[in-house]
């Protein structure tokens, strides 16, 4: 994938979710960077999670919607396919998310557009050869892999463990599951940056009308009232950045991508156009919060105190941003929609994470929760002897073809158990990282708030979801076992990449 000698960035003013004018800022966009949608045309929004309760969280349907009759107009009878794909987090079925979203009705709207759930389909490796990688490959779906013409459209997004999510971080997304998790720890923007490699959208819309301020899944609504396009994936983030009177090279996977050489992140090397200037956009961004707020803070003043010591040796930092701290914060924001008691049912309790060396003042009957294989400790609590030792595993013994994915009703389960039979009041959370439905339900267990996986309003249609994405994939399963014998599939039984699926 050649990235443009000339990056720009087009900065357009739309203060309403009208699906006409986004067509029109689109189209004109498109024709404007001189693109033409061919071949297999994949969108991928950001729908890490979706609903009454997610509101600010995701890609509208208005946008993404204005942006595949965009690519209609000028793509023709250019492509072959045209496709939305995703997966999205925490645990949930893909197809809930587009459901619940409204993407569903826009693509049945719109016509003639296929609908991917990435863990559904199958998962192609990709070698990586860069020096700087944590890995010598990666899986991504199919339809990610085959893609000829790219369409990044993200929202525009704080985050709590990258501090934004533009178009580079929401990458997190062509990935299932069970290679998603490996390496989502304080290795986090080197895992985003490694992403970079599987594919680049020649093309990038970013739902900025409502931005999502502060959080990731539970974001505040910030009113930016824009639509911003570009086709350098570094240099759009970089712009992005900017606005926000962030300097680019500050965020991790932002930089690492400027060294991975996938585009500058000079700002004063990209060419803005558009009917918003770059300094009127930034003025409309003043004020906009991001995220990376350690654990101890976020926590002070509730029932929850937080102990946070650097993840292990050798790759040492002073904190998982990537990892068990981001993934809690985010555990209990969600629990928050779901209960409105949920601050005031919560007991008096302690969470610690990495290497904690300083003291923990619980008293006798609160609950000390060690979270991650990383955790290790040795002190007293309550006036009692306790020694939490580290169970980490260089990244090394993960061997992604071996990865198996974590059912979450297994997950519920055993969640559940280890909550309730657990004789101690300090208890141990294996995992690395433990997402953020482990966290969910650990805080459900011990706080008895209301579960989100199985509130009644919800739980007809997340198992309907669920139901039809195992059947995919067991009919996948038994597809592959089919066509292995004339080399369609390789031993692993995994989808053979195709030429150029790796290049950049």
């Amino acid at each position: 994938m050649r990235i443009p000698t000339e990056p720009r960035v087009i900065i357009r003013s739309c203060r309403e979710y009208d699906p006409q004018k986004i067509r029109r800022i689109v189209r004109e966009g498109i024709e404007e960077l001189g693109l033409r949608p061919f071949g297999r045309t994949l969108l991928k929004p950001n729908l890490v999670a979706a609903g009454p309760n997610f509101p600010h969280a995701f890609t509208r349907p208005e946008f993404g919607e204005g942006v595949l009759r965009a690519l209609k107009d000028v793509g023709g009878g250019s492509m072959r396919e045209l496709a939305v794909g995703e997966r999205c987090g925490i645990t949930v079925p893909t197809r809930l998310a587009f459901r619940e979203s409204g993407w569903d009705a826009m693509i049945e709207r719109v016509g003639g557009v296929q609908r991917y759930c990435f863990e559904e389909q199958p998962q192609v490796e990709i070698p990586l050869s860069h020096p700087q990688r944590l890995r010598d490959y990666l899986f991504t779906p199919e339809p990610v892999a085959r893609a000829d013409f790219f369409v990044n459209t993200p929202k525009f997004k704080a985050h709590p463990w990258t501090t934004v999510t533009f178009s580079i971080k929401s990458y997190i997304g062509i990935q299932d599951d069970r290679h998603r998790l490996i390496d989502h720890d304080h290795k986090l923007n080197e895992k985003i940056g490694d992403l970079q490699f599987i594919i680049q959208p020649q093309l990038i819309a970013i739902d900025a009308i409502t931005a999502g301020e502060g959080r990731m899944l539970t974001p505040t609504p910030f009113d930016l009232g824009l639509v911003i396009i570009g086709n350098s994936q570094v240099a759009f983030d970089a712009v992005c950045s900017a606005m926000i009177g962030l300097d680019p090279r500050t965020v991790d996977h932002i930089r690492l991508a400027e060294e991975y050489g996938f585009g500058s992140a000079d700002v004063s090397k990209v060419k803005i156009t558009g009917d918003v200037s770059f300094e009127e956009a930034q003025d409309r961004a003043k004020g906009f919060k991001v995220g990376l707020v350690r654990v101890e803070k976020y926590f002070e003043g509730s029932k929850i105190t937080a102990y946070a010591g650097p993840p292990p040796e050798p790759e040492h930092s002073d904190y998982c941003w990537g990892g068990c701290p981001g993934a809690i914060e985010e555990a209990i924001e969600i629990l928050r929609q779901y209960d409105d008691q949920c601050d005031a049912k919560m007991p008096r309790m302690h969470v610690v994470f990495g290497s904690y060396a300083g003291g923990i003042d619980a008293r006798p009957g609160e609950k000390v929760v060690f979270i991650g294989d990383c955790a290790e400790w040795k002190g007293t609590i309550a006036g009692k002897p306790v020694q939490i030792r580290s169970q980490y595993k260089d990244r090394g013994h993960l061997d992604p073809h071996t990865a198996q994915h974590e059912d979450i009703f297994k997950k519920m389960a055993v969640t559940t158990k280890k909550m309730a039979t657990s004789g101690s009041n300090v208890i141990r959370l294996e995992g690395c990282p433990v997402s953020v439905a482990e966290q969910v339900l650990a805080l459900v267990a011990l706080g008895g708030l209301k579960n989100p996986y199985t509130d009644p309003k919800n739980i007809g249609q997340f198992l309907r979801g669920y139901l039809g994405w195992r059947s995919r994939v067991a009919l996948n399963k038994l597809q592959r076992k089919r066509y292995q014998h004339n080399g369609t599939f390789t031993q692993r039984g995994e989808a053979a990449p195709s030429v150029g699926a790796a290049t950049k």
